[in-house]
């Protein structure tokens, strides 16, 4: 066959699985991209650390550096029984793009960092109290988990200002751009054994990577 032929022949089984492409591109691949995306963020709390390049790992929270025997202390930073912040990533698919967030009140402050200046309730000192019992504190005041709630049960400010150290969980990762794997398979599952599948996957892969937008 001459190479005229091979590109006419090409060019009409291009356009069989166009359509296949196109879907693939377009509906499936934002899932898939979502899926990943969504994966790879809580992976992050799991390394305590954001990995872009590379891990970077978090300062650690007051709780991991003193210790204590309240059920918090056994969890990593950021990590809790609710697991709140941890499953609260989720991901929407749209038109050959998907939008990867967290929509919790607190996963700003902690993903960039910055100060809260909460008001001192009834409510929060009844809460600072309940801490302060269930870390041990009647028995060892002294500990510092357990002194951080009774001073915050016994304050006169009405007001505090706390800084939030900045734990990167959600935004831009190199690692994350760089995954191709699953990308390649779905074309590779379309075009079976279609000429030039190496160039027309090359071309979806590159898409793949394009189309995860990060927002908050």
């Amino acid at each position: 066959m001459s190479n005229e032929a091979n590109i006419r022949q090409f060019l009409s089984d291009f356009k069989k699985k166009e359509k296949e492409i196109t879907e693939l591109a377009r509906r499936k691949m934002p899932v898939h991209a979502g899926n990943i995306a969504k994966r790879h963020f809580q992976e992050n709390f799991e390394q305590s650390g954001f990995v872009n390049n590379g891990l970077h790992k978090w300062q650690k929270s007051k709780r991991e550096l003193t210790g204590g025997k309240s059920a918090a202390s056994n969890y990593k930073t950021l990590m809790s029984a609710r697991q709140h912040l941890y499953s609260s990533i989720r991901y929407t698919p749209g038109d050959g793009k998907v939008t990867v967030y967290n929509n919790v009140k607190y996963a700003p402050v902690h993903n960039w960092g910055g100060t809260v200046s909460p008001t001192v309730t009834p409510k929060m000192r009844k809460f600072a109290w309940a801490k302060f019992y269930a870390g041990g504190g009647k028995e060892n005041p002294k500990a510092p988990d357990v002194q951080f709630w009774k001073g915050l049960a016994l304050t006169k400010k009405t007001k505090l200002n706390i800084r939030i150290p900045q734990r990167q969980f959600l935004g831009e990762s190199k690692e994350l751009s760089g995954c191709e794997l699953l990308s390649k398979n779905c074309i590779f599952d379309i075009l079976n054994n279609f000429p030039v599948v190496a160039f027309t996957a090359s071309r979806v892969v590159n898409c793949f990577q394009k189309i995860v937008s990060l927002i908050f």
